[in-house]
């Protein structure tokens, strides 16, 4: 599978993950407190990231030294995260953290459908912000295949039965302009740096378990009553939409750009209606079904002429003038 395809493809898994976390949220958040939810789910996201890098660094320390036993030197050398790492992956760590805090609190207070729907304005937002492409502003066809999108939004959003905007919907909204610039801060600090994803994505868990154990205490003692089906969600919120999408997401941006990833994730809403009417019970209208096929369109539209724009040569304009030959 050529490169371009690969990344794409993992980006269109985050977009599911993230789809289907919106249904995890709101049940997680109607038995337990919000700030429990994101402490646990980054506790557990933490305790994975750190579990598969030390698993990571064992057998790469067994392979060298070809015996079961490992020299003191290596057993724990692999497993830290470099200077740059804990650098870019405290910063990270602290927009991802507020990027959660706003989208959960905002969960809790409207549906998960409108929830994942107003999230995605987010693709209108990154380009805004992406000056990492190097190739000046991004054709206007770009920002059409964007505006397609919100129309899809829209659609989406009348076929579930949007209601007055309140609190949680202005929180989303919110919540998509801090993604939006955490995806261009993303890209613009892991473009072109030697950076381990998963040790990127373990500090990133850390420094949000770190932030939000203090104030989650109070909700701790609700845990041990909590529910086989609230624990399934604060797992699938920790391992698949925490562990599983930062890395991914930090993997497939370092390899693509801000401006494409946000045009692929951006089909979460479509996920998320698409978990509503499977798991949640909603019932999909001929509006929904016309927003789903917009934004799949609109996406596809985007990401291509993206796609032109970083790879093409440089405009006449800009390359070095010809020697003029002399007779």
């Amino acid at each position: 599978m050529p490169d371009t395809r690969r990344t794409d493809l993992v980006l269109l898994l985050v977009a599911i993950v993230w789809g289907s976390s919106y249904l995890a949220a709101k049940a997680a958040t109607g038995a337990v407190p919000v700030l429990t939810v994101l402490f646990v789910r980054y506790a557990l996201a933490a305790l994975a990231a750190t579990a598969v890098i030390a698993a990571g660094a064992a057998r790469s320390s067994r392979r060298r030294t070809g015996r079961g036993v490992l020299p003191r030197t290596h057993r724990r050398g692999p497993a830290r995260p470099r200077p740059a790492e804990l650098r870019y992956g405290t910063v990270l760590g602290l927009t991802q953290a507020a990027v959660l805090a706003i989208e959960t609190y905002g969960v809790a207070h409207t549906s998960a459908a409108n929830a994942g729907l107003i999230i995605s304005l987010t693709i209108v937002l990154t380009p805004l912000l992406d000056r990492g492409a190097g190739r000046g502003p991004l054709p206007g066809r770009f920002f059409a295949a964007a505006g397609l999108c919100v129309l899809a939004v829209g659609l989406l959003m009348s076929g579930t039965g949007l209601h007055t905007p309140g609190l949680g919907d202005l929180l989303m909204l919110a919540a998509a302009v801090v993604r939006a610039g955490h995806v261009a801060l993303v890209g613009r600090l892991t473009a072109g740096r030697e950076l381990r994803p998963m040790h990127l994505t373990a500090v990133q868990t850390v420094v949000g378990t770190a932030l939000f154990a203090a104030p989650a205490v109070a909700g701790l003692p609700g845990l041990a009553h909590a529910s086989a089906a609230t624990w399934g969600s604060l797992l699938h919120l920790a391992l698949f939409c925490s562990v599983f999408a930062f890395l991914a997401q930090t993997w497939a941006v370092q390899r693509s750009s801000a401006s494409r990833a946000s045009l692929l994730l951006g089909t979460e809403p479509v996920w998320a209606v698409a978990v509503g009417i499977g798991l949640g019970g909603e019932r999909l209208t001929a509006p929904a079904a016309l927003g789903a096929v917009l934004m799949v369109a609109g996406t596809y539209w985007g990401q291509a002429v993206e796609r032109a724009h970083r790879t093409a040569p440089p405009a006449a304009a800009d390359r070095p003038a010809e020697p003029v030959p002399t007779a």
